[in-house]
């Protein structure tokens, strides 16, 4: 382990001495190990003092894909656990929906913290305030658990989804599933939504946009695997929000759900706040590194056998699924074009 890594998630190093770990510099760890476990894409600088050809993180490949062809060219093996095929089998693995489910809790709770009223009826001696209205665009992992938080708090929550398979599971959360018909099938996109075509995208914009008027807080999570993330928002729809409403926009590292977000930054437009961020999962560091890495460990034990060498087993999907970089190749054909 390399100094102080967990210090941040409140795991101190002591930890991971009495868990049987050896602590060293990040020099030393590059320099020794066979396998390098990180969560961003090493720097050139670690790739060249890097002993070990085997890497394993959350590099967002189809993004970082001039980074992945560079490692494939000095031979480095690279499994890229965005990538891992989204089946039954693999959930244990599953850092996206781990993490995503973190995203969704805690743009509840900024909302929140962000939001002028209450979230909660209330029926007091000075008057009664209505409960807020939110508004949940994508109901995958993270849409899912803002809604359960949100219903904790107290809002009327309505939501929309392209694929009509997540109606029953929203109903059973206690919120109004708003249907657009006519969508195209999602269901094996591993969770993300799929392209629609323009006379679909008409019919969710008017339906859409009948929400968002009525709506105190918008949460959107709606991305497209490797592309960038569709406007769901209009300028025209933020002008006719209402005044002190709050948008948490979950898509930001990939540009956004609204026409106005900025991904980690906080814009305020016509009395609208729209919070991009892509990094509310470090915000909990201590759970979301505690699931982040039993999903690692449960990969791991995919690629390493039970005397500890590494056995990598290309005929089984998730390993050949989430390895990207192989033999001096990338061996990924979408990062291969991207």
């Amino acid at each position: 382990m390399e100094t102080g890594a967990g210090a941040l998630s409140f795991a101190a190093d002591e930890k991971y001495t009495e868990a049987g770990a050896t602590i060293q510099s990040r020099n030393e760890v590059l320099q020794q190990a066979d396998i390098l476990l990180s969560i961003n894409p090493l720097s050139d600088a670690d790739i060249a003092a890097a002993k070990g050809n085997v890497l394993l993180g959350f590099y967002q490949s189809l993004f970082n894909a001039a980074i992945i062809k560079d490692w494939a060219a000095k031979n480095k093996t690279v499994f890229s656990i965005d990538m891992l095929p989204r089946t039954t089998r693999a959930q244990s693995m599953d850092v996206l929906s781990s993490q995503a489910n973190i995203a969704g809790y805690k743009a509840v709770l900024l909302a929140a913290n962000l939001y002028p009223k209450y979230f909660p009826m209330f029926m007091t001696a000075a008057g009664s305030i209505a409960p807020a209205k939110m508004l949940i665009l994508g109901a995958g992992v993270a849409g899912l658990q803002a809604i359960a938080t949100g219903k904790r708090l107290g809002a009327v929550i309505e939501v929309f989804d392209t694929r009509p398979a997540v109606k029953e599971e929203v109903m059973s959360l206690g919120a109004k599933f708003v249907e657009v018909e006519g969508a195209a099938d999602a269901s094996k996109a591993g969770g993300y939504a799929v392209e629609q075509s323009e006379e679909f995208m008409q019919r969710q914009k008017a339906k859409i946009a009948e929400s968002v008027a009525k709506a105190d807080i918008v949460i959107t999570t709606a991305q497209i695997q490797g592309r960038k993330a569709p406007i769901l928002i209009t300028d025209e729809m933020l002008a006719g929000m209402k005044n002190g409403s709050v948008i948490i926009d979950i898509a930001a590292s990939t540009g956004g759900n609204t026409s106005q977000t900025k991904n980690n930054e906080t814009v305020h437009y016509n009395g609208v706040s729209i919070v991009g961020n892509s990094f509310l999962p470090s915000a909990m560091p201590s759970d979301a590194s505690k699931l982040y890495g039993k999903n690692i460990l449960n990969f791991l034990q995919l690629i390493i056998d039970k005397d500890g060498g590494l056995n990598l087993n290309f005929e089984d999907d998730l390993v050949k699924g989430t390895c990207v970089a192989h033999g001096g190749e990338v061996t990924n054909e979408r990062v291969s074009n991207s």
